[in-house]
């Protein structure tokens, strides 16, 4: 009977120890403490309700152009089919480690009724000549069924290869 008194008394101290040592330096989720929000600096000169870039009232904005360059090697494309259409993926390797932004850009130039062409492009940051995995990226686009309505093949480039895929 005494042992279980002590050992109940000691538990409850522990227990009771327990709300001290939440709010202390010892518990680790506390390291970092609670975010705080603080204010932006702004330019006094700029309204945020204006746009900066403002289109004619009947004109749509014109997107900015893409200024993405060739990747060197496409190691992989498959198409997959979907419901109402069929994703293009395309894997790529850089020359160097760090590619960003990767497209799959059409090439109206070379595009027929029958053939479908894309190069795949991608923004490069300086980086190491790595492995072949640390330097693949792939890129992927949604094609519809109406936009493969009597394509037989499809064509993604680099700058060293090209890939097919035919029906």
């Amino acid at each position: 009977m005494l042992k279980s008194v002590v050992t109940l008394v000691v538990v409850g101290s522990l227990v009771a120890g327990c709300a001290s040592v939440r709010d202390s330096r010892m518990n680790p989720f506390n390291w970092f403490g609670n975010s705080r929000s603080e204010p932006v600096a702004q330019d006094p000169d700029v309204n945020p309700l204006i746009p900066q870039r403002r289109a004619g009232f009947f004109q749509a904005s014109r997107p900015e152009a893409y200024a993405g360059t060739m990747i060197e090697e496409i190691s992989e494309l498959r198409v997959e089919r979907r419901p109402g259409g069929a994703i293009v993926t395309a894997t790529g390797i850089s020359a160097l480690q760090g590619p960003f932004d990767v497209r799959l850009v059409r090439v109206d130039d070379e595009t027929t009724e029958t053939t479908l062409t894309y190069e795949m492009r991608r923004l490069q940051q300086r980086g190491r000549a790595g492995s072949p995995l640390s330097r693949s990226v792939t890129a992927a686009v949604w094609l519809t069924d109406n936009e493969l309505n009597g394509i037989n093949t499809i064509r993604v480039k680099g700058t060293q290869n090209i890939r097919n895929v035919r029906r």
